[in-house]
């Protein structure tokens, strides 16, 4: 089991939060190694997001959400160009694809797909919840907080 260091949540990123968007950026991508490390990634239909407690009311105004998509595309929040995230958004939500790691086409619905939940999960209150559909049928998902729970 792999954890995200606090160091990693709180370093300097873009938004108004690191919390809320450097951590959730950087979860996303740790959930693609995953999917990776497990041989399951090339067999994603789909992606669902749960935020929860706090990442969830504070989400749209903290751009948690983008933050997500950032990660989900595979890019890096220490070397991507900011100036292009909102180019990266716009094209996700145009085209209701998503571009996996930058690998794996998948459909991609910007509102429906990342969800906010009011609720707390009992680990922690920044709680994010990760969903592969895979073409098989079956779901794979994992949550994170500062540390990596398998589900």
């Amino acid at each position: 089991m792999e954890s995200i260091s606090v160091f990693d949540m709180l370093s300097i990123g873009v938004g108004p939060s690191s919390s809320h968007t450097l951590g959730p950026w950087r979860a996303a991508k740790q959930w693609i190694k995953y999917l990776q490390s497990r041989g399951l990634f090339t067999g994603v239909a789909s992606v669902n997001v749960e935020l929860f407690g706090s990442l969830a009311l504070t989400g749209k105004g903290h751009a948690t959400d983008i933050a997500l998509l950032m990660g989900l595309l595979g890019t890096d929040p220490v070397t991507f160009d900011i100036l292009d995230i909102q180019n990266q958004v716009n094209k996700v939500k145009s085209s209701k694809r998503l571009m996996l790691n930058f690998e794996k086409e998948i459909p991609f619905d910007f509102e429906k797909n990342i969800k906010f939940n009011r609720k707390f999960l009992e680990f922690h209150p920044n709680g994010i919840r990760f969903t592969a559909t895979l073409r098989n049928g079956k779901n794979k998902s994992q949550s994170y907080y500062s540390l990596v729970v398998d589900l």
